[in-house]
């Protein structure tokens, strides 16, 4: 218990209070600093993120509670991994700033990552620098920043041709070995679950991209088409060749829409193929860790759903 609120698990009938909370939460911060509203929809189109962790992780994420009258002030969704634990979106209702929610919320995921002893990770805005002090005060540290961009892709597809020669397919189930492989290696992470989950794509809204050559994966990129979400990612590639030629294929998904994507800044020839494509800005986001995070050994492309850090 602390400062009259209480935390406790996720639970599937929080469904509806969490959905409405993160609308309104993230709607507001997007207003307060002059920025259109995220969700132009309905109040429960944010629902796809407690399905798609409820799908992954059941009960695994946080929600603080208020005592007086038991309704949900405060949420994180919470990843547990085989080589880290993830922090998914947290919102805080605007009424309960300043009662130290996020702090708590924050300690209680690190609690629970130090005792499996793993790192916990996460993405987030370089626009909100409140929440960037709460994680680098608690000890997170920034290893990977990235530039959001978007696109505006034409009903009729991309106009232009591949970038490049490369073997670029859809993913099939029997890619999953290599999935971990090639993640492994570039981000030193792995996430069996979400791959075959991806792969599998149950609810029809996933999209799934591989590279290959001599018999192996080079990278894979997936996309999220869902009516509250779209976006690619998450992603990997050994070089930016590879990368490019993944986002040439999964902004093809998405023809007649305009998705969202993060890029490392520091990927030089990435950015400017993008540029070239039309594609443009809309926010800054930086990946921290709390412990030990490989440098990326090639290029990653995270995402928010579910948060791939």
């Amino acid at each position: 218990m602390n400062n009259g609120f209480h935390l406790r698990t996720m639970q599937p009938a929080d469904r509806e209070a969490i959905s409405r909370l993160i609308f309104h939460s993230t709607n507001q911060y997007y207003e307060s600093i002059g920025r259109e509203p995220i969700f132009q929809g309905e109040e429960l189109d944010p629902a796809i993120m407690f399905d798609v962790y409820q799908t992954l992780d059941p009960n695994q994420g946080l929600v603080a509670v208020d005592n007086k009258t038991d309704g949900i002030i405060g949420l994180c969704f919470v990843h547990p991994r085989e080589t880290h634990f993830s922090l998914g979106i947290m919102n805080v209702h605007p009424d309960h700033f300043g009662r130290g929610v996020a702090r708590t919320l924050l300690s209680r995921i690190i609690e629970m990552a130090m005792t499996e002893n793993k790192p916990v990770r996460l993405v987030s805005s370089c626009l909100n620098l409140d929440s960037y002090s709460l994680y680098t005060r608690a000890g997170f540290i920034p290893f990977c920043t990235f530039q959001d961009m978007f696109l505006e892709v034409p009903e009729n597809g991309l106009t232009f041709d591949p970038p490049n020669d490369l073997i670029v397919r859809p993913g099939r189930l029997d890619d999953v070995e290599g999935m971990v492989a090639i993640e492994r290696e570039v981000a030193g992470i792995t996430r069996r679950n979400d791959y075959d989950y991806f792969l599998r794509n149950d609810k029809g809204f996933w999209h799934v991209s591989v590279v290959e050559s001599n018999g192996q994966l080079d990278g894979f990129l997936i996309s999220c088409g869902s009516q509250a979400s779209n976006m690619l990612g998450p992603g990997v590639a050994r070089t930016e060749d590879q990368a490019i030629a993944l986002i040439y294929a999964e902004l093809n998904q998405h023809a007649g829409h305009t998705p969202v994507f993060l890029v490392p800044v520091n990927c030089g020839e990435l950015v400017q193929q993008l540029y070239k494509w039309g594609a443009r800005n809309c926010e800054m986001h930086v990946a921290q860790s709390y412990g030990l995070a490989q440098q990326p050994a090639g290029i990653i492309m995270p995402t928010f759903l579910p948060e791939s850090g």
